[in-house]
């Protein structure tokens, strides 16, 4: 017997017009969507007049949570998963939720992507040439592994991209600014903040220019940030 039915939903990134028709069909026809804050989905859904019940899924969410969702998905529910903003799986716990349920339910149950907005995929489309192949990491552990990741970044032949929050892009920026000096391996950084949004902002240079840009103005801090680092080509 088939069990239900498993959708990854995109959902925007900050611009609530970036939903596909097919993401709002879905949305619209799920027995239930499962979202990281339910309060946060629910701005969605009202925009869209989705009326489709709620549950939460996060990070902080147990065994039970997961053995719930299986639940429903082997009664024949079908089910939409949602992360806060852009694409579920991408550094958000939706990863470990499909894999729970491949594990458990294996072929009896249909597993969708219902692509859209991803902030990795939109800071790629604005940066320009150079970004056909890179290193993604998503965010830097805060403290254990961190600078064993940013040695690694400074030795990729890759471009690297890396999610940052407003509460340690300026750290970031002062470690690559640092780390780029003792080596002296240069690197050109570029920072996408507020994708989508009303102040989105994309700023270009070395790190240490772009840590001076953002030191310049407070406001400049608010809002999620992609930080895309490549190493620096000198013209000959």
């Amino acid at each position: 017997m088939t069990s239900g039915i498993l959708n990854i939903v995109a959902t925007p990134i900050g611009n609530l017009e970036d939903v596909s028709w097919r993401a709002g069909r879905i949305l619209k026809e799920a027995d239930f969507v499962l979202c990281e804050d339910t309060r946060v989905t629910k701005k969605l859904l009202d925009h869209y007049q989705i009326k489709t019940p709620t549950i939460s899924y996060h990070q902080h969410s147990g065994e039970l949570k997961i053995d719930k969702i299986i639940e429903l998905l082997r009664a024949g529910k079908n089910l939409a998963l949602v992360t806060d903003a852009g694409t579920p799986g991408i550094s958000d716990p939706g990863g470990r939720l499909v894999s729970a349920v491949r594990a458990e339910l294996g072929d009896e149950v249909k597993i969708v992507s219902i692509p859209g907005a991803s902030a990795l995929s939109a800071a790629v489309s604005i940066a320009g040439a150079g970004f056909d192949r890179f290193l993604f990491l998503g965010f830097l552990p805060h403290k254990k592994g961190r600078q064993t990741m940013l040695k690694e970044i400074m030795a990729s032949d890759y471009p690297v991209i890396l999610y940052e929050s407003k509460h340690r892009i300026l750290k970031l920026l002062a470690e690559l600014a640092k780390m780029s000096e003792t080596s002296g391996e240069k690197r050109q950084v570029m920072v996408a903040r507020e994708l989508t949004k009303l102040y989105e902002s994309f700023y270009t240079g070395t790190p240490t220019e772009i840590l001076a840009d953002l030191q310049q103005d407070p406001n400049c801090l608010k809002g999620e940030f992609v930080v895309l680092i490549q190493k620096l080509r000198i013209k000959k």
